[in-house]
């Protein structure tokens, strides 16, 4: 392709040898990753420079997204940039680190189907010693175990439960000095 026939380039596009972003900055984010050794000023320029260009390229993309509305506005916001990387596939990669926003309302929905999904304890079952389990209680439900603690039935301890056993005998009454025996105790 000859220069004559190559397409005509704005000059606001054009490379003149300068990067908008700092290319002492795009050095250090370099040298974090572990894998590069070194980096020479020329391929700092060029990531710099193709940063640019991806910016550049996901500020239209949103800005198409707010043409795109039946009210257009002046600001490119982040559910433009968050829309944009849904539809482009180009952008997809993006998809955790741009994802789209939900509401208070659909995050709770959503919580309570996958809560449906897991098997757990369900609303008033109990554990074998009749206790509500850890964690169970729901806003009412504790003054209603403590209703039916003043029925007769046993009231839970919170924390770990412990189990003694007799691990053995030992026998003190090496002298005769009139003391019983003693048990030790140990955790299970």
């Amino acid at each position: 392709m000859s220069p004559k026939d190559a397409p005509e380039q704005s000059p606001s596009d054009e490379i003149t040898g300068q990067s908008a972003l700092p290319l002492s900055r795009v050095k250090k984010i370099i040298q974090l990753d572990e894998d590069i050794v070194q980096c020479s000023t020329n391929a700092t320029f060029v990531i710099s420079v193709a940063t640019e260009m991806f910016i550049q390229y996901l500020a239209e993309q949103g800005h198409n997204v707010v043409k795109s509305e039946r009210k257009p506005r002046k600001n490119i916001q982040y559910k433009d940039l968050a829309t944009a990387v849904s539809r482009i596939d180009n952008l997809e990669f993006l998809a955790d680190v741009i994802p789209k926003t939900t509401t208070y309302k659909q995050f709770k929905e959503k919580k309570a189907k996958e809560a449906a999904k897991t098997p757990g304890v369900e609303k008033g079952q109990r554990t074998l010693n009749g206790n509500l389990p850890a964690g169970n209680k729901v806003n009412g439900d504790s003054k209603k175990h403590d209703e039916s603690a003043k029925e007769g039935d046993k009231p839970s301890i919170s924390g770990p439960s412990i189990t003694l056993m007799v691990d053995r005998t030992v026998d003190t009454q090496a002298g005769g000095n009139g003391q019983e025996n003693d048990v030790e105790m140990t955790d299970e």
